[in-house]
């Protein structure tokens, strides 16, 4: 598996439509949708996240992962994660926390143990029962270094489609046509 930044403006936005729509699937509501737009006009803008993809030989894709920046800069979060290949995820990961300061925060054990899997060795205890989980690349070593992961203000997001339907239908339409145009290669 090779790992590749997608850089890209429209094949970026075509990779985070579908891993918006595989991590929430479609009982989710608009929180596909809060969250692609909210990363894409937010976090893709002020250079706070990156898009990944384990692809094969050919170019394929065969995971996506979401990789947000705290607000010292020092690392990056897996926020939103998706395999396409049963497999691929945890190598994506693996192959990530060897590159990048990386973090995950997860809520029970068996994400921890996937994660684990992965080559999260340091752990941490977080905040209402969260284990923080740091790559062997990240710098801090206790929870009082740790900064903040950036975050979107999804309640506002939703406001906004709320009130402005011309903004709701303008990004409807682009997490759309991201989910229509999902490469076969990148």
């Amino acid at each position: 598996m090779k790992v590749v930044h997608i850089s890209q403006s429209a094949l970026r936005d075509a990779c985070l439509a579908k891993l918006c729509a595989e991590v929430y699937g479609q009982k989710s509501g608009l929180t596909p949708l809060v969250v692609f737009t909210g990363t894409k006009n937010v976090l893709f803008a002020q250079e706070g996240a990156r898009l990944l993809a384990g692809v094969d030989g050919e170019g394929k894709p065969l995971a996506l992962a979401l990789l947000v920046l705290d607000e010292a800069g020092q690392g990056m979060t897996v926020t939103h994660a998706c395999e396409f290949i049963e497999g691929a995820k945890a190598r994506l990961i693996k192959k990530l926390s060897l590159k990048v300061p990386l973090r995950v925060e997860v809520n029970d054990a068996k994400d921890e143990a996937f994660y684990r899997q992965c080559g999260i060795k340091r752990w941490l205890n977080g905040e209402n029962a969260t284990r923080i989980g740091l790559g062997a690349r990240h710098p801090v070593k206790s929870n009082d270094a740790l900064a903040p992961t950036l975050s979107l203000d999804e309640a506002l997001i939703l406001r906004r489609f709320k009130h402005d339907p011309t903004a709701f239908a303008t990004a409807k339409d682009a997490f759309l046509s991201g989910l229509n145009s999902f490469p076969e290669t990148l």
